[in-house]
């Protein structure tokens, strides 16, 4: 794992990876993104793969903007599903381990204990039902794989931890009276930089294979938010509201919860509490 081609290095999971890896000895960093490399683009993807000869690629480019895939299908097909395709290719000819990140979302929602890796996937939208395409093209194209599914994934960059943190700062400042937040979804608030923790354990071990990944413990949106709030210590009216009553284009799961089996199976690493990994999180921000 000493040299490690990165897509979508900018995005949440991509700026943890860089983070972690930086200047470390003996690790050479290929960071790309869609500036300046297409995944949909095999005879590129090919290309760029025989001129870095990476050992590992570790791919955090997606279409995770879930209403806008309803509409924006074939795009998201691409991405989520023909990106990582040509990445499990281009990264067998070279030898290369292939890193896929997924989601909660390849599974219904709809259980009533926790999802283990094994499980029946049945995703409700386009997001999830493209990202489960992306698995199974990982898995068919390359024997070197791993697949890391999580789930609501927060770190440097646009998420729910600093929306919250915003509209907190409109009501403190007159601007909305309270906050709505949904509470009859739940899963496990996962912090980027703990997950880019994880991968980086678990990936030199070459124990390939289908992985969850999400902070310990589980919550609701609307309790994570009071989290949150009492975390950056602030005075917030936050009210409870039903899925129904905040309509969105794409189907959420209802029950989004991810068990680490395997991962805790292994036994070398176990992912901090959701909440510890929040306090982490707010520590630093408020050190920035």
């Amino acid at each position: 794992m000493n040299k490690i081609l990165i897509t979508g290095c900018n995005g949440q999971l991509g700026r943890a990876l860089n983070r972690l890896l930086e200047g470390k000895q003996g690790i050479t960093l290929i960071n790309t993104d869609v500036d300046t490399l297409d995944i949909c683009d095999l005879e590129q993807v090919q290309k760029r793969m025989e001129a870095e000869r990476p050992d590992t690629v570790i791919n955090c480019a997606a279409h995770t903007a879930v209403d806008k895939c309803e509409t924006d299908q074939e795009n998201a097909y691409r991405i989520n599903a023909v990106g990582p395709r040509n990445l499990a290719i281009a990264a067998r000819k070279v030898g290369a381990v292939i890193v896929q990140v997924s989601t909660d979302y390849v599974f219904a929602g709809d259980a009533s204990r926790p999802y283990v890796e094994t499980d029946k996937t049945s995703p409700q939208s386009v997001y999830g039902s493209t990202k489960l395409e992306g698995e199974k093209f990982v898995q068919q194209e390359n024997e070197k794989f791993f697949i890391f599914r999580t789930a609501w994934l927060y770190g440097e960059g646009n998420n729910f931890v600093r929306t919250m943190l915003r509209l907190g700062e409109e009501v403190l400042a007159g601007k909305r009276d309270r906050i709505t937040v949904v509470s009859d979804q739940v899963g496990s608030p996962t912090s980027a930089l703990e997950l880019a923790r994880m991968m980086l354990h678990v990936v030199p071990q070459g124990e390939y294979g289908i992985y969850h990944a999400t902070c310990e413990g589980d919550t609701s949106w609307y309790e994570f938010a009071r989290e949150i709030f009492r975390q950056a210590g602030m005075d917030v009216d936050v009210v409870p509201v039903t899925t129904d009553e905040y309509p969105a284009q794409a189907k959420r799961p209802a029950y989004s919860i991810l068990e680490n089996r395997r991962l805790n199976q292994m036994g070398s690493y176990r992912m901090k509490d959701w909440k510890d990994a929040l306090t982490e999180y707010m520590e630093e921000r408020k050190e920035q």
